[in-house]
């Protein structure tokens, strides 16, 4: 089974920084601050109140705490958001309301350098925690679209060594064909940046090889992502339309996907739809006992991650971990 503490390990050479937007507000944070801090995973900015924080814990040595309220980087901030907004009616007077909310104020200090990535969502929505990022960040070149994966973990012979990605999960309800490309695209890059994986993709459907026959909208979805999939990169091992069991279970795969490449041995699975990827990743984690890392989200120019606002200490870390990892790819 793959051993999560690899990702902790890798993160320690990487010297990346992290902020945490919710410092202030969350004792979970500053509890998974005290184990960042004390294991050198990163280097850490807070952002809050410093007498606040600084109550919650005594163990902080190292980190740098910021008040979006007195910092000396807020007039510069200002100016730079009024720049990239100004066409969407930010003046000076909305972009210092709008930094004085800390999820903005993280955008701007990864946007300009002082941070490698930022990690929130532990006390706020996912559209507040990605909102900011998504006007100042913005996503990657030839990148169309924000998504999310899962890293699976299980004792299975699933997957490889146990792991599995997939996607999307948690953020688009229903992307189109050329979404599901860069939503596959982003999350191979995810799957061999974290686990060195030889990605397996399958394209789900209800429907294996034709199986659900040639009308149905969501079917010629599937077979058209592979298509251009396929006509950008040809090297990557991908097949669909394709149901969950040929996709994984090899004796299925004989009788469903015989020829394929990627029948009985997926480990990157990719869901048409927001319905089946959240359906499906809280079926394998309940039923099948798999462990699910994330939400990790990718698309970004530089990384951004949301974490659930049920986690633990546990997850916390390793998404800072695993935030530090994808700073690295950028």
């Amino acid at each position: 089974m793959f051993n999560v503490q690899s990702l902790i390990k890798k993160a320690k050479k990487l010297n990346k920084t992290i902020v945490y937007p919710e410092a202030e507000i969350s004792d979970r944070v500053i509890k998974a601050v005290e184990y960042v801090l004390r294991h050198k995973i990163a280097n850490v900015i807070l952002l809050g109140d410093e007498e606040r924080i600084l109550s919650k814990s005594k163990h902080l040595k190292g980190a740098v705490i910021i008040n979006p309220e007195t910092s000396e980087l807020t007039e510069e901030f200002v100016a730079k958001l009024v720049e990239l907004r100004s066409k969407k009616g930010v003046d000076e007077k909305k972009a210092r309301e709008l930094l004085k909310d800390n999820n903005y104020f993280a955008s701007m200090l990864v946007y300009s350098g002082f941070a490698d990535g930022y990690l929130g969502g532990a006390e706020n929505t996912t559209a507040n925690t990605l909102r900011p990022a998504l006007q100042i960040i913005k996503t990657k070149e030839n990148v169309n679209i924000v998504s999310s994966c899962f890293m699976m973990l299980g004792k299975s012979g699933y997957g490889e060594n146990g792991v599995v990605f997939v996607s999307d999960c948690a953020l688009n309800v229903n992307p189109t064909a050329s979404d599901l490309k860069d939503i596959t695209l982003s999350t191979v890059k995810t799957a061999t940046s974290l686990c060195g994986i030889n990605p397996n993709v399958a394209l789900l459907s209800y429907s294996s090889f034709g199986s659900g026959g040639d009308s149905d909208p969501t079917i010629l979805k599937v077979r058209e992502t592979l298509n251009l999939i396929k006509s950008e990169d040809l090297k990557l091992n991908v097949d669909g339309e394709m149901q969950l069991d040929c996709a994984i279970v090899k004796e299925v795969a004989k009788r469903k996907g015989a020829g394929s490449s990627v029948a009985g041995k997926a480990n990157v699975l990719i869901f048409p739809d927001l319905n089946a990827g959240n359906i499906g990743y809280k079926l394998m984690e309940r039923f099948g006992k798999m462990d699910a890392v994330g939400v990790i989200m990718q698309g970004f120019k530089k990384p951004v991650n949301d974490l659930s606002r049920g986690c633990k200490v546990k997850d916390i870390v390793l998404m800072t971990a695993i935030t530090c990892i994808q700073a690295s790819q950028n």
